[in-house]
């Protein structure tokens, strides 16, 4: 998917259901993203939303809560977690009344019990897998015991381990901190095995949620193309990134073609004005009054318009037609500035 030949028409032109990421891009820790909160309350006027989250560590009613709490109409079954895409996935590699280990919190152990499973936080009460998702309270001595549960690979005996997702970063309040990746990761190091993955980007989490809202023309967003784009794509669902979380300019230029969104938005906002068609003529790519040249390795900026979204839809619309990777091009610093919100 790409930003190519798009229409004077909205986002949210013939879409049923909006899905939405959270951290990032309607919350970042406890407080709203600015003008995520009302945007989306219009959109719930015409359309119904649903919410998608990799973060593990609370339940699906405590999410509902909190996006109420800021000001949207959100009940539990609207909102779609990575440990219950965890619980689906297991439930096809271990019966429900066997014990597991869970290295995360609140969100994932409700789950485990929700879905018929016995939680231990001990590798001694010989767990028939291992579940991992993102908790703070997460520390050395849980990663440890998931260590000691999946000592012997899987191909020798050993059980299954799912990580509810491998986000790397987490946004927070405060600024951008480690997310259950870097956990996974740790335990990684430890037993030289690889976890299965229920959350974004796989696919399960994504079909759950169009099965759940009954959706036939979703559109989906985003604020990070290696979990939230990459996902949507391999769902095949329209996607949306909005830079008021993880990824940044520089990122969107550098992307990859599996993980490029249909949309680029500034904020939210934007989901509810005409969305500018890319135009090319030649060598050069605009976007309304923004405009782009590529001349070999070299990428000139002609025009840069009056908005500073419509520039970075124009570089990326040439870069990517392209072929190539970022780093064939002299690109200038300009093409890859961050006037953007981001917590």
């Amino acid at each position: 998917m790409s930003l190519f030949g798009r229409s004077r028409r909205s986002p949210l032109t013939d879409v049923d259901v909006v899905l939405a990421d959270l951290d990032g891009v309607v919350y970042a820790g406890p407080g709203a993203i600015p003008h995520a909160v009302e945007s989306l309350r219009e959109v719930e006027r015409t359309r119904r939303m649903g919410y998608i989250t990799n973060n593990a560590s609370r339940t699906d009613a405590s999410v509902a809560a909190h996006l109420t709490s800021l000001g949207l109409r959100v009940s539990a079954d609207e909102v779609v977690t990575s440990p219950q895409a965890a619980m689906r996935l297991l439930s096809t590699m271990v019966p429900a009344g066997e014990t597991i280990l869970v290295v995360g919190g609140e969100g994932l152990v409700v789950e485990a019990e929700k879905a018929g499973y016995r939680v231990t936080r001990s590798a001694e009460d010989a767990p028939r897998a291992v579940v991992q998702g993102f908790a703070p309270e997460v520390g050395w001595t849980d990663l440890a015991e998931a260590a000691f549960a999946l000592s012997l690979p899987e191909e020798e005996g050993g059980i299954p381990w799912i990580a509810t997702n491998t986000d790397w970063t987490i946004p927070q309040a405060r600024g951008i901190a480690p997310g259950n990746g870097t956990l996974v990761s740790a335990v990684h190091t430890a037993v030289g095995r690889l976890a299965t993955v229920a959350g974004k980007p796989e696919t399960p989490i994504f079909e759950e949620a169009v099965a759940r809202f009954g959706a036939t023309s979703p559109l989906f967003l985003g604020d990070r193309m290696d979990t939230d784009i990459l996902g949507a794509n391999r769902a095949g669902i329209p996607s949306a990134l909005v830079l008021t979380g993880i990824d940044r300019p520089k990122h969107v230029l550098a992307a990859s073609e599996g993980s490029r969104p249909t949309y680029l938005l500034s904020d939210l906002r934007e989901l509810h004005e005409p969305y500018p068609e890319t135009v090319v003529k030649g060598d050069v790519t605009s976007v309304r009054d923004a405009a782009v040249r590529i001349d070999g390795p070299d990428i000139t900026i002609l025009r840069e318009g009056d908005r500073p979204i419509d520039l970075l839809r124009a570089g990326a619309a040439a870069i990517w037609a392209t072929g190539r990777q970022i780093f064939g091009f002299r690109v200038p610093e300009r093409l890859y500035a961050d006037p953007f919100h981001r917590p």
